[in-house]
């Protein structure tokens, strides 16, 4: 007899399809990875980026027992390896690590190539960390904030911040910085934080709004000083940088995340499987003292709320950038 407009027939036939199907996602949830893995990283070596995905892919090759490489491919603020990275083959031999730049990216370079919310599919938020304010004592020798501040508004345009790259979180907390304090400060774009920094450090540049994790050894071994801390509360790892809330900038919070992107057409099992396994490598012992050590956080937001998420960053930036009227270099 027919049931629900199936013979018996149609319904054994639809059980033993259904069957096949979740014998196919097992085997391949059992099998990836059979090989190295790659992760496009979007910028230089030696960046905040870095400071997360190596570790990160360390623990994955021990954890998997298959490499995961990274692939540094910088330049026009992280456009250039989401590019490359967006056109990859979905099988998930191919990674992508990115930033909130990636969120900013959309307002700041109208004529992209790819779209950071409809040619990846979100898997994991692996970390998040404050913003920091990071000055060369030789070039900016006030010993606090309020010294700083003083040099800034009595030499408009005449110190300068390095960025990443225009459009990065970097070169955005500067404009929101400007914004907020009504100063001027020239604005120096780099082909990643790795080379700004290493600027930074030599006295070719002044200062830098970056990402706690890639400026905190630096900080640590005194090659650069450490004058603010965003959001309201002081780091646990630096307990002595005041907050922009203590120090009369309640508004101004900059948080720096790090997040792993697949390709569009993943398919649905190595995303799952992906994400356990990049879960599983941020979630050790040694990552999460890292983690610490570099006053971050582990989020863990997977697929859609990590996708969600990625949406709202989008939006917030828009109006930021529209609000600072910056433009490419």
């Amino acid at each position: 007899m027919p049931f629900n407009g199936f013979n018996r027939r149609d319904v054994l036939r639809a059980a033993a399809a259904t069957a096949a199907v979740y014998a196919s996602a097992g085997q391949a949830q059992s099998t990836w990875p059979s090989r190295p893995v790659n992760m496009v990283v979007p910028f230089p070596a030696g960046g905040g980026t870095d400071a997360f995905a190596r570790p990160l892919a360390a623990s994955f090759t021990r954890l998997s027992g298959k490499s995961l490489v990274i692939e540094n491919r910088g330049g026009a603020g992280g456009t250039v390896g989401a590019s490359l990275a967006a056109k990859a083959a979905p099988d998930g031999y191919t990674l992508f690590m990115g930033a909130v730049h990636h969120s900013i990216a959309p307002s700041m370079y109208p004529r992209l190539d790819y779209d950071i919310e409809r040619d990846f599919v979100p898997l994991i938020l692996v970390a998040s960390v404050p913003q920091v304010l990071v000055v060369n004592p030789k070039n900016v020798p006030g010993s606090d904030f309020k010294a700083f501040l003083a040099q800034v508004r009595a030499n408009p345009g005449k110190l300068n911040y390095g960025s990443a790259g225009s459009g990065t979180s970097h070169h955005m907390a500067g404009e929101l910085f400007k914004q907020q304090t009504q100063t001027f400060i020239t604005h120096i774009p780099y082909r990643g934080a790795g080379p700004a920094l290493n600027d930074l450090m030599a006295g070719n540049v002044d200062m830098m709004f970056d990402g706690l994790g890639s400026s905190a050894g630096h900080i640590k071994g005194g090659r650069i000083k450490a004058l603010m801390v965003s959001g309201s509360k002081r780091n646990p790892a630096f307990p002595d940088v005041p907050s922009a809330g203590e120090l009369g900038l309640p508004d101004y919070t900059v948080t720096t995340w790090y997040g792993v992107w697949a390709p569009k057409g993943t398919p649905a099992d190595v995303q799952a499987r992906a994400i356990e396994e990049l879960r599983r490598a941020a979630s050790t012992d040694e990552a999460k003292a890292l983690w610490a050590n570099q006053g971050a956080e582990f989020p863990g937001l997977t697929g859609a709320s990590f996708g969600s998420f990625v949406s709202g960053e989008v939006r917030r930036w828009a109006q930021v950038v529209k609000a600072s009227g910056a433009k490419l270099d």
